[in-house]
């Protein structure tokens, strides 16, 4: 890191801890020639994730889109906002700590459903009612055997 000041480049570090959201570490840096102290910020670097969809067309990966389907599927149970973001939280680590940077729908959905499985078996139907787009009862009825 180049000093501020003087344009020197070496420092040395004083203090190291994590942001206040913990998406990077805050380190105070001393410039080695006039003494300047000053604050660098440290971040994983975000690969961008692109969602295919079922048409073939690519979108970036947004996490507003999943958590409203949930918060629908979610209505008038006893499941706290905390509990789908920490849902979320999960998918997004799984999909980025794989290194993939494209995945489709049809994924995100799969793991959405085996998540939301544990979490409430309602809201597991009926976001697999407008996830997997039944055609007939039989197959909705299909579905809650498989649940049973």
């Amino acid at each position: 890191m180049r000093c501020p000041k003087c344009s020197c480049e070496e420092s040395k570090v004083i203090d190291s801890r994590p942001s206040e959201n913990h998406e990077a570490i805050r380190r105070r840096r001393e410039c080695i020639r006039c003494g300047t102290r000053f604050t660098t910020y440290e971040r994983r670097e975000e690969i961008p994730l692109l969602v295919i969809k079922r048409d073939g067309n690519k979108e970036t990966f947004e996490r507003q889109k999943i958590m409203r389907g949930l918060v629908r599927a979610t209505v008038k149970r006893n499941v706290p906002i905390s509990t789908l973001d920490r849902l979320l939280d999960s998918i997004e680590s799984e999909l980025r700590d794989n290194g993939i940077g494209e995945v489709t729908s049809e994924e995100i959905g799969n793991m959405v459903l085996m998540r939301l499985r544990d979490i409430d078996k309602v809201a597991y139907v009926r976001f697999a009612s407008v996830y997997r787009d039944f055609k007939d009862v039989d197959e909705f009825s299909e579905e809650l055997r498989s649940l049973l």
